[in-house]
């Protein structure tokens, strides 16, 4: 298994989410059903937001890159953790490995930053109604969207840059279903707590700006709520931020209770069914709760299986 004298290691084997024999095919078919989900439900939305003229809005194309993050995601990872469930050993290339782990990192800082950018859209539709069209205008959202993606390469480029200056010498058995910064840092011969500090650096921006920013739009939010007379106005504004505030609890509660603590507080094997919910539960939910919670989703879905069936 030599390679050179940065790293003896040329592939890794995934341990996989679990070691039991008798759990492995039923796992298989759960997530190939969770993975099916997710693809029918996400294109679904694509497809659906443009043909939909009346979904062309600022809250719908970002819920458009949404969907088509959380679908590229889940395509990243999954197919490979199904593998696991069916094979003898779960082998991945160090260069495959590498690949996944950016596209993995990419897409999921883009998502902690597309839905900022969606609670920003509700903090201007209901704080200042009046100047929305001009506030969201779309140069503004497709500057908005270049910062959300922006972030995802720069998220995909540090946590590369800190497994580039790692050295994998003997043992490439990785103990996860993916490969994830803090199990190849366990990894890893020559990491440090430089390593680990780098990792919650980067991570506290991919997890913590966002989550900075949703609270400030929640909060002017709120306060503008509060100060809406009608209970009806006061209801229809909170509806419109429902679907929003159950995704951002399920994503980011998730991806905090993994990284954000330390190892010895949650062991890895803890952690893996933490990961399993943001990278195989939220993107298979997230087009169910906006299909499921929004009027003009549900109307624009009737309206185009009407035409598909009279055509």
């Amino acid at each position: 298994m030599a390679a050179d004298n940065t790293s003896s290691v040329i592939e890794f084997i995934l341990t996989g989410l679990t070691d039991q024999a008798q759990l492995k095919i039923p796992l298989f078919f759960l997530f190939l059903s969770f993975y099916v989900v997710t693809v029918v439900g996400n294109l679904g939305l694509i497809t659906l937001i443009g043909l939909n003229s009346h979904l062309h809005i600022p809250m719908y194309f970002f819920l458009f890159n949404l969907s088509f993050i959380d679908f590229s995601y889940s395509t990243t990872l999954t197919p490979k953790m199904l593998m696991g469930f069916v094979s003898e050993k779960n082998i991945i290339s160090y260069a495959g490995c590498i690949t996944q782990f950016f596209f993995f990192c990419f897409f999921v800082f883009s998502e902690s930053y597309i839905l900022s950018a969606m609670a920003y859209d509700r903090y201007v539709a209901i704080c200042k109604p009046l100047v929305y069209t001009v506030t969201m205008s779309p140069q503004v959202c497709l500057l908005l969207l270049l910062g959300v993606y922006g972030m995802g390469v720069f998220g995909a480029v540090a946590h590369m840059g800190n497994i580039m200056f790692m050295t994998f010498c003997g043992d490439n058995l990785v103990n996860h279903y993916m490969c994830d910064i803090i199990p190849l840092l366990e990894l890893s011969c020559n990491s440090s707590y430089v390593n680990l500090l780098v990792v919650f650096i980067v991570v506290t921006i991919g997890i913590g700006v966002p989550i900075v920013t949703i609270f400030i739009s929640y909060g002017f939010i709120l306060s503008s709520i509060l100060h809406i007379s009608s209970t009806e106005g006061r209801s229809k504004a909170f509806s419109t931020c429902s679907s929003h505030i159950i995704v951002v609890s399920l994503f980011f509660g998730s991806g905090a209770f993994m990284y954000l603590k330390p190892p010895s507080i949650l062991p890895l094997d803890q952690g893996k069914v933490s990961s399993v919910f943001y990278t195989a539960v939220v993107p298979m939910l997230n087009p169910l709760i906006y299909s499921l919670r929004n009027k003009d989703v549900k109307v624009a879905l009737k309206k185009t299986l009407s035409i598909k069936i009279f055509s």
